[in-house]
């Protein structure tokens, strides 16, 4: 997941049911989403990596 200056690595688990419409994910798992980038956009790097592994993405120079 990518918000602003910062990117982070959620371990999540795909729910296969068989039909056409999977995979899913749990409840759980989208609220984690949800939260890891709430703390982020708000610059709460401590939060986010509570929850995932957080990077500060930088600008390669030329």
């Amino acid at each position: 997941m990518r918000e602003g200056q910062y990117a982070a690595e959620v371990d999540v688990e795909l729910i296969e049911t068989g039909d056409g419409g999977s995979p899913y994910l749990s409840l759980d798992d989208v609220n984690k989403l949800d939260d890891i980038r709430d703390a982020l956009r708000r610059g709460d790097v401590k939060a986010a990596s509570r929850l995932g592994r957080v990077f500060t993405l930088a600008r390669a120079s030329a």
